[in-house]
């Protein structure tokens, strides 16, 4: 077995297809200098390899025999994913590509000066697929980080990614993925941002939408967070709205969880103004260094000092809507009012 792990700073945009888009992007924005926490990626490859040293591969195949023609009907396709993440996670990591992740923890926890860093644990596929694969926040230790990148592995195998397999006519026996493993950050806020307008196509504008805690509340939909208008030439807010915020992700020892905003947090915006700036001031160096608008994940900090506090967590291309006409922006204005 060759190489199947590299750190974020030997990895850039070029290696798309043999560790994923995450970590790819994670890669490029390391090199430039930009604020990324400090990790590694497993490829594209470490998922095949362990499919096949695990005979899981041949396991799923087997059992795929069971329907004629493959799964159909939405019953089917929970069935069937129910069943190969089992056989997926019996499985144990081969020895070979375990010592290897193990190493690399090791390492990690080396460069951040602990002897046990927290880590998340993220899907990174050659296609974007966002919020279709699992993320595990929180990660301790060498036994569970081994855990959760096969649990990774198997989320390859949920019901919508099947059925989105069997649709387009791919091979349902396996999805292969890369795994980005990051040091975890202790965020007192996070959320997301679009360097462009997504639903007028507006490229003067960024949106930046926040809540406090972990991001996983804003990036799933979960709450109504803080949102700011930034135009994008001068790099003010021209508009700011205070979201309920009613609840967060707190981080635990191990793991994370949702749990209410108190008061005093949900009646404040998540972010200061200067802290708002510097993540206008990322958000444009991305847009200018990929050439294309971007969808950004960031998070404040709490263990830093300001500006060295906003981190970015991922970048991708944004899916952006054809410029809207003025009726129909009027009418999006009014909806999101």
């Amino acid at each position: 077995m060759g190489k199947h792990i590299y750190w974020f700073e030997e990895i850039g945009k070029e290696h798309r297809d043999l560790v994923g888009n995450k970590c790819a992007n994670l890669g490029e924005m390391a090199k430039i200098g930009l604020p990324v926490p400090p990790g590694f990626a497993l490829s594209v490859e470490a998922y095949e390899y362990f499919l096949k040293e695990t005979n899981a591969i041949e396991d799923i195949k087997k059992y795929l025999q069971k329907f004629s023609g493959g799964p159909k009907t939405i019953k089917e396709f929970n069935e069937a994913s129910k069943e190969i993440r089992l056989i997926v996670e019996a499985k144990k990591i081969p020895q070979t590509i375990g010592k290897e992740i193990m190493s690399y923890y090791k390492d990690l926890c080396r460069k951040c000066g602990a002897e046990k860093v927290a880590v998340s644990v993220r899907s990174a596929g050659p296609k974007s697929h966002p919020g279709q694969y699992e993320t595990y926040l929180n990660v301790n230790g060498e036994s569970d980080l081994l855990e959760k990148v096969k649990k990774v592995w198997a989320s390859t195998f949920n019901p919508r990614s099947i059925a989105f397999r069997a649709q387009k006519g791919l091979p349902l026996e396996s999805d292969p993925i890369g795994v980005a493993v990051l040091k975890m950050v202790n965020a007192r806020a996070s959320g997301v941002m679009f360097t462009a307008e997504p639903n007028t196509g507006d490229h003067t504008k960024m949106i930046i939408e926040g809540n406090w805690g972990l991001g996983e509340s804003v990036v799933g939909g979960d709450v109504v967070p803080d949102i700011f208008f930034v135009d994008k030439a001068s790099g003010k807010a021209i508009e700011r709205t205070l979201g309920k915020k009613a609840r967060y992700v707190a981080s635990n020892q191990v793991g994370a969880n949702f749990a209410y905003t108190p008061e005093e947090k949900s009646s404040t915006f998540c972010v200061n103004d200067d802290e708002l700036k510097e993540i206008v001031k990322l958000g444009q160096k991305l847009e200018d260094y990929f050439g294309v608008p971007q969808d950004v994940e960031w998070a404040v900090d709490q263990d830093l000092n300001f500006p060295d506090n906003i981190t970015l967590l991922q970048t991708r291309r944004e899916i952006m809507a054809v410029k809207k006409s003025p009726v129909d922006q009027t009418l999006d204005f009014i909806m999101r009012r």
